[in-house]
């Protein structure tokens, strides 16, 4: 009797895996899938049943590894899609090639949904990517981009059809890029006309068999986008170098690995997760759309953005982002970089002015470019040298010729003297909307109103009340400047700005410590970038620097300087050799010296017209041998190199492929007692020099004796 009352008890706690089976015997899980079964709460075990059923209502076969793909099919629409009150149909299987229709038939009836996103392999290398309005594609990677049908868009920049592909870099020090389907404007046609235009379209692009595929599961609201696997020679250079392959790509344990997984691999990106990629606030949008109007509307000239606020908030993000809006819209933008550290298209420690005309779908160190001008400061901090710093942002900003929109960049020091020259700035570069930044885990900073900037004292510049009482009326910047002729009668004057906050909480766990890390190898990739400049294009092989010729450069042509340090006459050469050098233009002329070489007792304010390696000096012949992806048309003007603290990448010197033997310039063998061994001269920096002291059998340093 106790047994006949347990069992109708055992009935209902029966396995969900045994009932799920025995209601269809074809489905069918490997021996994983059923472990991780088991380890689900009864809740959890009901829906995944419910899953598997409707799964195979909608025809997926799980026995072929896409269990992935039908759930997210048999699941309701993702969040960022418009909420509907009508339920969605099941997707029909994907129809085989034997029984795909024809080219030019047409259906009167909208077919089913596929799974999102759908892929398909168009060749070696290729994918195609159908995605309906509004979804998101966020993934990480390089691929490149081409718009066959409607617009996609990345990073604020539009991509639409008939425009000219774009690579696309979304990286894993930095938060990942997403494919995003706008809505395009559709002309009142049927249909059948709207099959047939992109029909056309696609066949330039795609074979018979891929086009069929595509009008059988077309739709007027999706956007067809080519992916393709990017050969850049940036990406191969930085890849090469051990550790640093883990920037593009990171392999992770993941049991997601199905189909869609090796073809996205093929074209060389990866699916992430929604919540890896950015995040924008509504402040952020609201300041992107108030400001491209005002540039679009060019109602009082042309508007000068400054951007400013705290380390990691988002400055560089959204500069990014304006700068893409922006040329949807004109065809150029002009970008100040006074952030010493953290430069956009430049290596560190320079403060340029370029003017930007193709979108920015990437970190800095893939998007390396040359400036319209250029000053080398030579350090990632203006501290202790802040007049100097003033100088260099006058030089530079004085050959700006307001003929297009300015976006300002500037440090994340806004403290204490930091937030004084801030002030100085706004004073110096008179900006009609200044964007601050803020985050909760930032620290207090007073709003830059027109009114607070108006009663602040800078570092150089006073209030405007005590400029009153001394009987001046215009900043005392204002005099100094270089403008055009036209611009001389009218001289520029701090006439207030419009002040517009924005707030972001990025999500990340950074120390003090940690960011400085961090900002240390942003600095090395951009110096990396830089440097693959000088290998072929792509796909041609890479070659080690040390097998690339070098320029040789006479003594008695070019002068020296040292930036940073105060270095004697007979070591200088010690400084230069094997050190990142500035190529620079001054006006004296420093010709007519046999020996050399010819030293500068002062760092003058020059044009920098690129940047180099010393790779060695030959004492005997008196020559410099100097490595740089410069041409030559425009080394024939350079006649200053100037050394600063910006050191070459550790990586540059220890992993060269093809080298036999003893490396040069590293050693085990440092002696710390000389003079000047403990500064920041080449590759040392002060903290790391300190740990490389408590491991001696570690250190690996370039000799300078």
């Amino acid at each position: 009797m106790a047994d006949t009352l347990q069992l109708p008890k055992r009935g209902p706690f029966r396995s969900t895996w045994a009932r799920s089976r025995k209601a269809r015997p074809q489905l069918t899980l490997s021996r994983r899938p059923r472990r991780r079964l088991r380890l689900l709460r009864w809740c959890g075990r009901r829906r995944q049943r419910r899953r598997l059923l409707e799964a195979q209502a909608a025809g997926a076969d799980w026995r072929e590894g896409s269990w992935l793909a039908s759930r997210s099919a048999a699941a309701p629409g993702p969040k960022t899609a418009v909420p509907s009150r009508v339920p969605r149909p099941l997707p029909s299987p994907t129809p085989s090639r034997a029984s795909s229709p024809t080219e030019d038939e047409d259906e009167d009836e909208d077919p089913a949904p596929l799974p999102i996103p759908p892929l398909r392999p168009a060749g070696p290398g290729r994918r195609l990517l159908l995605l309906p309005r509004e979804q998101v594609f966020t993934f990480s990677g390089a691929c490149r981009v081409t718009c066959l049908y409607g617009q996609v868009q990345v990073l604020g920049f539009t991509i639409s059809q008939g425009q000219p592909s774009q690579d696309v870099f979304s990286t894993y020090t930095h938060s990942r890029l997403a494919l995003s389907a706008v809505h395009h404007s559709m002309p009142e046609k049927s249909k059948k006309e709207m099959k047939r235009e992109a029909r056309t379209l696609l066949r330039a692009h795609l074979n018979r068999d891929d086009r069929c595929w595509l009008m059988k599961n077309f739709s007027p609201l999706c956007s067809i986008v080519m992916l393709e696997n990017l050969k850049h020679t940036t990406v191969n250079f930085i890849n090469s170098h051990p550790g640093l392959s883990y920037v593009f790509e990171q392999e992770r344990t993941t049991f997601q690995i199905n189909a869609e997984y090796f073809a996205l691999r093929s074209v060389g990106i990866k699916k992430e997760k929604k919540k890896n990629g950015l995040q924008l606030s509504e402040s952020f949008l609201s300041a992107l759309e108030e400001l491209v109007s005002v540039a679009c509307e060019e109602v009082d000239g042309c508007p000068i953005i400054l951007v400013c606020g705290f380390q990691d908030v988002g400055k560089s993000t959204f500069n990014r982002y304006l700068i893409n809006q922006l040329l949807n819209s004109i065809s150029c933008v002009d970008y100040l970089e006074c952030d010493l550290g953290q430069t956009e298209f430049t290596p560190p420690g320079c403060i340029s002015l370029l003017n930007i005309t193709e979108p920015v779908l990437g970190p800095p160190f893939t998007h390396q470019r040359t400036p319209q001008k250029m000053v080398y400061f030579g350090k990632s901090t203006c501290k202790n040298n802040y007049e100097n710093y003033i100088e260099i942002i006058k030089y530079v900003f004085s050959s700006y010729k307001r003929e297009s929109p300015l976006i300002i960049n500037t440090m994340g020091w806004v403290t204490d003297q930091g937030l004084l020259l801030l002030v100085d700035l706004i004073r110096l570069l008179s900006p009609s909307h200044v964007v601050q930044f803020s985050s909760s885990r930032s620290k207090f900073m007073p709003q830059l109103t027109p009114t607070y900037v108006d009663d602040m004292d800078g570092l150089y510049t006073k209030s405007k009340a005590k400029v009153r009482d001394r009987g001046f009326y215009l900043p005392e910047f204002a005099d100094s400047l270089e403008f055009g002729d036209e611009e001389k009668e009218s001289p520029v004057a701090f006439s207030g700005h419009k002040l517009m906050c924005v707030q972001l909480d990025f999500f990340f766990r950074k120390t003090p410590r940690s960011r400085e890390l961090h900002n240390k190898v942003l600095r090395d990739l951009a110096l990396l970038g830089y440097l693959g400049q000088l290998q072929a294009p792509a796909p041609r092989p890479l070659r080690p620097l040390h097998s690339l010729t070098p320029y040789q450069v006479p003594f008695h042509a070019v002068a020296l300087r040292v930036i940073h340090s105060d270095v004697t006459p007979t070591h200088i050469l010690y400084a230069v050799n094997a050190s990142w050098v500035g190529l620079c233009k001054i006006l004296d002329d420093v010709g007519g010296y046999t020996e050399g070489p010819v030293l500068l007792t002062q760092t003058p304010i020059c044009d920098c017209l690129g940047f180099g390696i010393c790779r060695g000096i030959d004492m005997e012949k008196r020559l410099y041998h100097i490595l740089t992806p410069v041409p030559p048309e425009e080394l024939r003007n350079v006649n200053c190199l100037l050394v600063g603290a910006i050191s070459i990448p550790h990586c540059v010197l220890k992993s060269q492929h093809g080298f036999e033997g003893t490396i040069p310039y590293v050693t085990t063998d440092y002696n710390v007692k000389l003079p000047g061994a403990t500064g920041k001269i080449g590759a040392r920096e002060a903290e790391e020099a300190y740990r490389k002291r408590q491991h001696p059998k570690a250190r690996f340093y370039r000799k300078a004796h």
